[in-house]
């Protein structure tokens, strides 16, 4: 790990936030720095890889690459959710492409069969010897999780527990039900940023005003902000409505008053960030494709059966628009990060940007102690 990133990172970890600064440039701009995040973060984390509603079916598989791993999801036939690298063991073909179903897993080479558990079927014209045993062939399985509906992967042979890790975050939002919320939008989508800047964006409050004067401003304006206190593996704010909204939302019946009244935007670093709200939620799966690409998944999720088309056509064109406004702005955030002028500036009050020095915070304690591993 280069020096001048580790000594930030130590000068960094634990300071109060009355000393809080953006990060240098160079987090956002040096390729080294991101071969670090992908080997010590998305190699060694909980990744979220989308919703279980994505293979809700029997063969229903996902693929996606993962700190450049080709890795599938897949609802096996006998009803168990796994994670299977995703190369042949033959010559090392990637297997599967895209999402659909399947009833077994077929390398397009030269035809090598796996069942939907991972195991090898069919070798054609490859036989039995004592230097390779095909009759134990199978796929590497990789630990997979689900957490409030969302799919969890990591390439970690002994990742820690992750429902323990989340157990403070359920009692904030789990009243919020969102494993019951159903998914009604998804896009992947890709875009010419740093991923760090995609999750510092989602996570603070203090854009929505300025930035989304049109959209977000009028439903929850940066005044409503509240940071919430972090944990090790989470962090996050909640913002309330405006009054001016016509108070015809609808939820769990689990949720107070104020919840109803109140979205919570948390992240998992390091790759996913979530807005909830009563009737419908956001969610990011972030994963980088190269310092200044990523690789979106974008969703929307929906509380109950009683929606409209009219009515889910407009949370989608709202959602699409904001999103839309911060692409182009961080389009310019990731140019301006290259400058010579570039230096690290104070952040907001906590309720508008702590949450920001909250990642940072995350990134100096993952980072730096993987650096003296």
């Amino acid at each position: 790990m280069k020096p001048e990133f580790l000594d930030v990172l130590r000068a960094i970890k634990d300071k109060p936030y009355a000393e809080a600064l953006s990060l240098p440039g160079a987090f956002y701009t040096d390729t080294e720095w991101l071969d670090i995040e992908r080997e010590r973060l998305f190699a060694q984390h909980w990744i979220c890889v989308g919703r279980e509603e994505e293979i809700n079916k029997s063969g229903d598989y996902i693929t996606f690459d993962l700190a450049s791993e080709p890795i599938l999801v897949i609802h096996s036939h006998d009803g168990v959710i796994r994670a299977l690298s995703n190369v042949c063991r033959h010559r090392g073909t990637v297997i599967l492409k895209d999402s659909g179903n399947v009833k077994s897993l077929l390398c397009p080479y030269h035809h090598w069969a796996y069942d939907t558990t991972g195991k090898l079927v069919n070798a054609p014209l490859i036989e039995p010897s004592s230097h390779y045993d095909l009759a134990n062939c199978r796929l590497p399985q990789l630990a997979c999780e689900t957490w409030q509906g969302f799919l969890f992967v990591s390439l970690s042979s002994s990742p820690p527990d992750l429902h323990a890790l989340l157990a403070p975050l359920d009692v904030e939002i789990g009243n919020y039900h969102l494993e019951q919320m159903q998914l009604r939008y998804l896009s992947d989508e890709t875009w010419p940023v740093n991923w760090k800047t995609l999750v510092e964006n989602f996570m603070e409050g203090y854009h929505l005003s300025p930035l989304h004067r049109n959209t977000l401003h009028k439903v929850n304006p940066t005044s409503l902000c509240q940071q919430l206190a972090p944990g090790t593996a989470y962090f996050g704010y909640k913002v309330g409505f405006s009054t001016r909204l016509p108070e015809d939302r609808i939820g769990h019946p689990d949720l107070s008053e104020a919840e109803m009244d109140t979205c919570v935007m948390f992240a998992i670093p390091p790759g996913l960030t979530v807005g909830i709200g009563s009737d419908y939620s956001s969610f990011l799966c972030i994963r980088p494709e190269a310092i200044d690409k990523v690789r979106v998944k974008i969703g929307l999720i929906f509380y109950g059966d009683q929606w409209h088309q009219k009515q889910i056509d407009n949370a989608i064109k709202l959602f699409q628009d904001t999103m839309q406004e911060d692409k182009e702005v961080l389009e310019q955030v990731q140019y301006g990060m290259g400058s010579r002028f570039q230096v690290p500036g104070p952040l907001a009050p906590p309720d508008m940007e702590g949450t920001v020095w909250d990642f940072h915070q995350y990134l100096a304690r993952a980072l730096e102690r993987a650096g003296t591993e």
